[in-house]
């Protein structure tokens, strides 16, 4: 067993860098990409190198597609990383990239995280992509219509890397076995849990592989089973990036799942945001916000229930606080829905936005002085409540011109109904007295 796993002695390569892939068709994953025929593949059997935006999550080989680019074309190759570098290494860079021109060679410049450079730092690279002296690709996990300026957006083609697959992940695995680790033997269930923790990531993956290797060498084992992972690893939870892409993904994932009926959608979402570290009071927010949004007048109770659960939450805390907030989910995913209320709101405030200032009508005024009442402020107004059925039928509260603007538009669902059938009995009302005054 001394000389089991000797790679992870002191000193060791990393299992990443010892399976970084030496060629692109040794890249695992990304094939919509490096396929035959495919964007990247395409660029490289037609020689044409350009500048481009590398667009993913954490681990799916950002970094290494750069680096396999510059040894397909040959070129030279400068990496920064926005959280280290400035405007200083920048230049320093520039001047690196004049000095291999000068020897007949071309620079690929490689920006890692660029979202974290600024707008000036971004701004920086603009002249030296312009004049061809670098070819630029930035790495970064955020979308880059936010954070990569317009212009150098528009200088380079942004490509999407996605996570890799559950087989891909095996495959890597299979690989990182057979090439680093032929002692050691992993069992399905481990593969299954390996690959089910590594969530897409190649780098998280291949850590976990080591750690494995390195936890059964202390056990003197060659064999590696689900039960082995669970007494000897933290697997971490998954991926969720506050803030990022993936935060705002789930939350609209969860909306729309709430918006479409699907309490078992509305729920998933809802405990991967919570397990991933989500704060839970942002979420019983955004809650309540779907209750008024999206189930309305159609179900007012919905709006109890969420507020009841934000404040259940509130005063228990997680994790018991959390299964309110499921429920509360759960609730809004089963009622009737209705936008007919935020639908109203959003055109009433584009009419206001766009129209003029209208007077009030006269009679609508309010008249606490003599002078006001004088001036026929409130005159001709007719009390709801001492009219038939509490209703003061054909009487106008819209500025004029506006008399006949209608916003709201209940639909036939829930409560909805009976305010729809209210509506239209009112308008009858309203038409039966306009009728009998202009006779």
């Amino acid at each position: 067993m001394s000389d089991l796993f000797s790679n992870l002695g002191k000193g060791h390569i990393p299992l990443a860098e010892q399976l970084r892939p030496k060629t692109i068709d040794e890249v695992v994953g990304q094939q919509h990409l490096l396929g035959t025929g495919k964007p990247l593949a395409a660029a490289i059997l037609g020689r044409k190198l350009h500048s481009m935006i590398l667009w993913g999550p954490p681990g799916v080989g950002k970094t290494t597609l750069a680096r396999l680019l510059s040894g397909a074309f040959d070129v030279e190759f400068i990496a920064l990383s926005a959280v280290f570098s400035g405007v200083k290494d920048i230049r320093a860079a520039m001047e690196e990239a004049e000095n291999h021109r000068s020897m007949g060679r071309h620079t690929l410049l490689f920006v890692d995280e660029v979202h974290r450079f600024n707008k000036a730092q971004q701004d920086a690279f603009l002249p030296f992509v312009e004049s061809g002296l670098v070819t630029f690709i930035g790495a970064t996990t955020e979308n880059p219509s936010f954070e990569v300026n317009s212009a150098l957006l528009s200088r380079a083609q942004v490509y999407v890397l996605n996570t890799l697959s559950e087989a891909e992940l095996t495959e890597l695995l299979l690989r990182a076995c057979q090439k680093c680790l032929p002692e050691l033997t992993f069992e399905q269930s481990a593969i299954d849990t390996l690959t089910g923790f590594a969530d897409g990531d190649a780098r998280r993956l291949l850590n976990l592989i080591e750690q494995s290797a390195t936890a059964a060498l202390a056990a003197k084992r060659v064999q590696i089973d689900a039960a082995f992972l669970s007494d000897t690893l933290t697997l971490n939870a998954r991926r969720f990036d506050k803030g990022g892409d993936s935060f705002y993904d789930q939350i609209s994932a969860l909306h729309k799942s709430v918006r479409g009926s699907n309490p078992d959608g509305a729920l998933y979402w809802l405990t991967r945001m919570l397990d991933g570290g989500c704060d839970a009071r942002y979420l019983s927010r955004r809650i309540v916000r779907m209750a008024w949004e999206d189930i309305g007048l159609a179900d007012p109770r919905a709006m109890q229930i969420c507020n009841d659960a934000a404040t259940t939450f509130e005063r228990l805390g997680s994790p018991e606080g959390e299964l309110a907030l499921a429920q509360a989910v759960i609730y809004l995913a089963i009622a009737p829905k209705s936008n007919a209320g935020y639908l109203a709101y959003k055109n009433a405030k584009a009419l206001i936005a766009t129209d003029k200032s209208r007077e009030v009508p006269i009679h609508l005024r309010n008249a606490p002085t003599k002078l006001m009442k004088e001036l026929g402020h409130g005159k001709h107004y007719r009390y709801a409540h001492d009219e038939p059925e509490a209703y003061a039928a054909g009487e106008s509260y819209l500025p004029e011109g506006l008399e006949d603007v209608h916003f709201y538009e209940p639909t036939p669902r829930g409560l909805e109904a009976k305010i729809a059938e209210k509506l239209r009995h009112l308008a009858e009302l309203d038409a039966a007295w306009l009728k009998l005054n202009k006779m």
